[in-house]
């Protein structure tokens, strides 16, 4: 937050952090976009892991309860990460040439959801698979839920949302797609 009030200072009447925040305000349509304040100068929209995976979670918890859940998610390479074999501050495997390898690592998404839907906090976790492909990305959530359902029911429910409340937030397929 205080990286981004630099812009404030800089004459931007707002700004908003397009990655997870430790201290502003963070908010993902569908989910709590309601709760957002007009006199919030600095803003989180979450990263777009966050953006995938918390619309969904809000369903199956909102529908089935969530008890404990994992993410995984297979996310194109960015911009912090290595063209060529070199070191890496955060660990060995993220000093890794990004376009050659298929690369492990932590995503803050799961601790996100937890931000944006206070009732998931500390019942998702995750990681990443950071794969040589230039945009596009993936999230596989696997979840233990309250309510006994089957899978055509928790099908069905997402199905139902992505044409009702959360239409133009959340898609459902059947269809045999590819990236």
């Amino acid at each position: 937050k205080d990286k981004a009030a630099a812009h404030l200072k800089g004459g931007a009447k707002k700004v908003i952090i397009s990655a997870p925040s430790k201290d502003a305000p963070m908010f993902v349509v569908g989910v709590n976009e309601h709760e957002y304040k007009p006199e919030l100068d600095i803003v989180s929209n979450a990263s777009c892991t966050t953006n995938c995976l918390a619309p969904l979670a809000k369903v199956i918890n909102d529908r089935f309860g969530i008890v404990e859940g994992l993410m995984t998610t297979v996310h194109s390479i960015t911009a912090t990460q290595k063209t060529v074999d070199g070191p890496s501050m955060k660990d060995w495997r993220g000093g890794r040439a990004a376009s050659f390898n298929i690369i492990p690592s932590s995503t803050g998404a799961a601790k996100a959801v937890g931000k944006v839907l206070p009732s998931l906090n500390g019942k998702l976790t995750g990681m990443s698979f950071r794969v040589p492909t230039v945009d596009v990305s993936v999230v596989d959530l696997t979840v233990r839920i309250e309510k006994p359902a089957t899978y055509e029911q928790v099908k069905a429910a997402i199905k139902e949302e992505s044409e009702g409340k959360m239409k133009g937030i959340l898609g459902y397929t059947e269809d045999d797609v590819v990236s």
